[in-house]
């Protein structure tokens, strides 16, 4: 897994921005009812992103990442995975997520994945800039996002998994050149489970395929590195989530 019931996004509180997050249920197509964690800024949000979380699905460092994005201006609905086959909503560290994360299908993800887009763009933020921000498995997700005509502004994946099939998705090295959207991709030059080669030929079929993208891989950065405990890999982590901010900013002002 990712992250544990401590970790917490490396990211400063930005005190007395009127952001707000409550915890709602999503219905996809197939009357399935999924856990999501929303936020709004205290402003007008100028942006909107789906936060997609790793294994583990909605556990609390994608609700406090969820705030950090309203904090910035951004609305932020970060979902859950096993609607259809956990027993209930709790995802701390007892909850065994392997045999779920097994039964995920990219028919019945694809459906949770439009019910919150389709929330996020419903009534008058139908045209707001969109994108996906995900996490290992749900890095991976988020690319695959990019292929599902969602109309997407952008897709950002942190260590996403690239030559292996993660939950819903087959590996993304097979698909990338369908994205459509811009890319951002961040990686850890230590990741022994996504060696540098296996980043380069992903952004070579990007480039290929000319889908705008940026792909940052952090020297001696480990899987996991965007841990506010992981002191050792600050930099790094500023620097992603500066980079993201700038990514959703940059594209925004292209729409």
């Amino acid at each position: 897994m990712c992250f544990d019931d401590d970790a917490r996004p490396p990211i400063p509180i930005i005190a007395n921005t009127g952001a707000r997050g409550k915890d709602i249920r999503l219905r996809a197509e197939d009357g399935t009812e999924i856990a999501a964690y929303l936020t709004q800024p205290g402003d007008a949000p100028r942006a909107q992103v789906v936060i997609l979380p790793d294994v583990r699905g909605l556990h609390q460092f994608y609700r406090e990442l969820a705030m950090r994005f309203a904090e910035t201006g951004t609305r932020a609905l970060a979902i859950d995975y096993f609607g259809r086959t956990a027993e209930d909503d709790d995802r701390t560290d007892a909850f065994e997520y392997m045999s779920h994360v097994q039964q995920m299908a990219p028919e019945t993800f694809g459906q949770d994945l439009r019910a919150a887009v389709g929330h996020l763009r419903d009534g008058a933020d139908s045209s707001m800039p969109t994108f996906t921000v995900g996490f290992c498995m749900g890095g991976s997700l988020s690319f695959w996002a990019g292929t599902q005509g969602l109309d997407l502004n952008g897709v950002v994946g942190f260590y996403a998994s690239l030559n292996r099939s993660m939950g819903a998705v087959t590996p993304a090295l097979n698909w990338a050149d369908q994205i459509r959207g811009a890319v951002l991709g961040l990686f850890g030059g230590a990741d022994q489970n996504i060696p540098a080669e296996l980043v380069n030929e992903f952004e070579a079929k990007l480039e290929a395929a000319a889908i705008r993208h940026e792909i940052v891989i952090y020297p001696n950065a480990p899987h996991s590195f965007f841990d506010r405990r992981a002191t050792e890999f600050a930099e790094a982590s500023a620097d992603a989530w500066n980079r993201v901010q700038g990514f959703i900013g940059g594209v925004e002002a292209l729409v």
